[in-house]
């Protein structure tokens, strides 16, 4: 993906070479620094913007704009203000043309799965910003989208609060089946929740590793995140991949493989 610039030879080449196949079912989450294309990847998964070449398939069907397949959660959360929260969350099966019935009780569900129950009427101003984020989760997932995109949905809330909605977001997962995204700067974060772990170069982004990792699915299991955070093999792994990432170092992403935190 090159981006024009102003003048003649100053186009910037934010990704180049990204060859990458996602698993139905996968929480696929990537780091890497400020600027290394991650968004622009995400942006061009969305639909929001065409590559400047090759292809982005999901199920065999090119990509070539926004679509209902794909639910996006944004960093800012982008609820409409003049809504109330039920409102809010209904409005992508609105635009689709649902019966109000039917979108209504999709809608109820999912607030109800975020834990907002209580809030259908609300003003999305009134909510804290983790709520407000909740109302984002439950919109996306009203869509009922095979894939869910989320850009670093959690970096602008505090540590408890983050840390409550990352574990909600792998029951949400556990619980629907779906192909998540997810951006975060968040190494310690990335490592709790992705099945799959991927670091991008610096500009132009490339993936320049690919780890293999079961700690999301320990917590799901034995429901103690501090337990897994601070497990020696969670803590190691962490470092290799803050290293990793200070030393712009570029491997093709097949040289690294790890479950567990073992070499593979």
């Amino acid at each position: 993906m090159t981006f024009p610039g102003r003048r003649p030879g100053e186009d910037v080449t934010a990704l180049s070479d990204v060859d990458l196949t996602l698993a139905s079912g996968d929480f696929v989450v990537v780091v890497g620094e400020s600027g290394c294309g991650k968004t622009t990847l995400l942006n061009l998964m969305a639909g929001f913007s065409r590559p400047t070449s090759g292809r982005l398939l999901l199920n065999g069907e090119e990509i070539v704009g926004p679509g209902a397949d794909r639910g996006v959660v944004f960093q800012r959360n982008a609820l409409m203000p003049w809504l109330d929260v039920l409102a809010n969350v209904e409005l992508g099966l609105k635009l689709q043309g649902v019966s109000a019935t039917e979108r209504r009780a999709a809608a109820v569900r999912n607030l109800a799965s975020v834990g907002l129950q209580d809030f259908h009427h609300h003003p999305v101003y009134q909510l804290s910003g983790g709520m407000q984020q909740r109302v984002g989760m439950a919109r996306a997932l009203t869509s009922d989208p095979e894939m869910l995109l989320m850009d670093e949905p959690l970096g602008a809330l505090d540590a408890l609060t983050r840390e409550t909605s990352q574990e909600l977001i792998l029951d949400l997962w556990q619980a629907s089946g779906k192909t998540v995204f997810f951006i975060t700067h968040s190494v310690e974060e990335a490592l709790f929740m992705a099945t799959r772990l991927l670091v991008m170069s610096p500009r132009p982004g490339r993936l320049a590793a690919s780890y293999d990792v079961d700690f999301s699915r320990r917590f799901l299991a034995e429901r103690d995140a501090r337990a897994v955070k601070s497990d020696a093999e969670f803590i190691a792994l962490r470092e290799r991949v803050l290293e990793h990432i200070r030393s712009g170092h570029v491997r093709d992403a097949t040289d690294v493989g790890l479950r567990g935190g073992q070499d593979g």
